[in-house]
Parts: structure tokens; C-alpha cells; sequence
């Protein structure tokens, strides 16, 4: 004879954990951080030849939005 269960329980997420997965996948979405990403990715030489230090990117990407 067989047996099956019945009382499957799913767990969601509380509300406190949905609006910062929302926030997560807001800033993962943005262009900025992807280009940011991107820049990361790249060799010494790919950036060098850009025209970009490795300890500057963040600065580059976000240079019109920033003071310096």
C-alpha cells in the first residue's frame, strides 16, 4: 500500500526579507554597477589601453555623479 504526504509546507520570505531582495535586485539591475563589473573583468593591459587604473574604476564610472 502506498502512502503520500499531504502537509507540504513552502516557506516565503517575511517582509523584511522581500523589500531587501528588492533593494538587492534594484542595485544589481543598475547600469553603472554592471559597467563597474565589467570594468572589474578586465586585464591590466585591456584597462591601460582604456585609459584607466584598476584603483580608479568606481571613480570612472561614477565621475559625473561625483566631486572629485
Amino acid at each position: 500500500m502506498a502512502q503520500a504526504t499531504t502537509n507540504i509546507h513552502v516557506e516565503t520570505p517575511g517582509l523584511l526579507a522581500r523589500i531587501w531582495n528588492y533593494f538587492v535586485q534594484t542595485a544589481a539591475n543598475n547600469p553603472r554597477l554592471r559597467k563597474v563589473d565589467y570594468l572589474r573583468s578586465l586585464s591590466d593591459e585591456e584597462l591601460a589601453a582604456r585609459g584607466i587604473r584598476r584603483d580608479r574604476i568606481v571613480h570612472h564610472v561614477f565621475a559625473d555623479t561625483m566631486y572629485t
